[in-house]
């Protein structure tokens, strides 16, 4: 269902050029004329968002590099210059550092709306599998980020999370020592952190054109799960979508805003105003927001190699998840179980995110350890059975059949009868 272009270049360079390179052509069949389901809800908005938010990373990103000083002595100092002396940046730093949370909130928006409407399912399995390295590139790049100010969470979250990689077998402490380039983390490691943290974010930007061409290929989901049967299913996705992706990255960018100029540090930590200390260890040890969920999957198993197969597990899962689902129904909008079970994962979700805040002790422990144990559940054993054992909705004909039912058009006439006649 890749889209097309009817494009025929009028001006002479424009026809030089296309000769050459169809790099208008394809432009215009993958953002202009490409048809895509007329009924995409604004959950579907998120792909544009992210993909704005990450330009705006990049580039602040580069502006911050411009002025950061990756060294132990003058990196915490370095922050502070710009933030007090370099022209606005307070602005840019807060923009970057906003921008980084707007990201996870966007992409685990966009991550449980594709495990809801099914977009994991065939024929969109490469898609979902390169979403799941996106995923993963950036908690990378997130992580390595939080290290650069050199502030007391950003000295003990990288102690804390790369000595996890020393449970490994064999290869843990060699990882660990490559990971810090010597035997603490010190300035060389916050050299290649640095180093990483500015390479990872164009590495994203590559895998994400990668993600757009495999579901360009394959023509979107949405929100029936029904394939586009004919040409009254689909709509050009300018000037519909545009639009309305335009839209929802403004409403986006006010509620960003407001973080930026009104609570910039809400979802930090004080103790990153303290410049790290080797000496003097924070009382309570907590990641980003974005990795509580992930956090409290490590602590909720006393033994560390356990916690990190664990850990790590909880994301490897997800590259596997189009062959875990065995429903040949792809919309949770038809799967009355599938729906219930669906929302008691991402209430577990959230859970884990604020155990993942909390004292490893006392109940908080036994939380975690059921809340885990429901989350691998979840993929490992309900979804394989709901297949066998749920019985879905009815599914409509097409694409347009059911958006005139959601309207209140066509009642009472037969599939496909209540398409609008084409104009001669």
């Amino acid at each position: 269902m890749a889209g097309h272009s009817n494009y025929v270049p009028q001006s002479a360079g424009a026809k030089w050029l296309e000769s050459r390179l169809p790099v208008i052509s394809l432009i215009r069949g993958s953002f202009v004329d490409f048809p895509t389901p007329k009924n995409l809800n604004y959950f579907w908005t998120f792909g544009g968002i992210l993909a704005v938010i990450l330009v705006s990373q990049i580039l602040t990103g580069i502006v911050l590099a411009m002025h950061y000083i990756g060294s132990t002595a003058q990196a915490f100092d370095s922050v502070e210059r710009i933030m007090r002396d370099v022209n606005f940046g307070w602005l840019i730093r807060y923009l970057h550092s906003n921008g980084a949370s707007m990201f996870f909130i966007a992409v685990y928006i966009h991550i449980f709306r594709g495990l809801y409407y099914g977009s994991y399912k065939a024929p969109r399995e490469i898609s979902w599998i390169l979403g799941v390295i996106i995923f993963l590139l950036m908690m990378a790049t997130a992580f390595m980020g939080y290290v650069l100010p050199w502030g007391q969470m950003s000295f003990w979250g990288a102690t804390v999370i790369t000595n996890l990689f020393s449970a490994l077998p064999l290869v843990g402490e060699s990882i660990v020592t490559w990971l810090w380039g010597g035997f603490a983390v010190d300035n060389p490691t916050l050299t290649r952190f640095f180093s990483l943290h500015y390479l990872l974010p164009f590495m994203i930007f590559g895998v994400v054109i990668l993600h757009v061409w495999a579901f360009h290929t394959t023509g979107n989901n949405n929100p029936t799960g029904v394939q586009p049967k004919s040409k009254q299913d689909t709509v050009p996705f300018h000037p519909y979508y545009t639009i309305k992706d335009a839209f929802a990255i403004v409403v986006f960018f006010v509620f960003f805003a407001w973080f930026v100029f009104y609570s910039p540090n809400y979802m930090g930590h004080p103790d990153n105003y303290i410049e790290a200390n080797p000496l003097v260890t924070p009382a309570h040890i907590v990641p980003e927001w974005y990795f509580l969920p992930f956090y409290a999957i490590l602590r909720a198993v006393p033994d560390k190699l356990g916690g990190v197969v664990l850990m790590f597990g909880a994301i490897a899962i997800l590259f596997v998840l189009p062959w875990l689902d065995t429903s040949k129904v792809r919309s949770g909008a038809y799967r009355p179980l599938f729906k219930q079970f669906f929302w008691i994962f991402a209430l577990n979700a959230v859970a884990l995110g604020y155990l993942g805040a909390m004292p490893a002790e006392g109940i908080y422990v036994i939380l975690s350890q059921i809340c885990t144990t429901y989350y691998f559940a979840h993929f490992l054993i309900i979804l394989p059975l709901l297949g066998f054992l749920e019985k879905p909705l009815p599914l409509p004909a097409s694409i347009s059949e059911a958006v005139l039912k959601e309207n209140g058009g066509g009642a009472g006439m037969p599939a496909g009868a209540a398409a609008a006649p084409e104009t001669k």
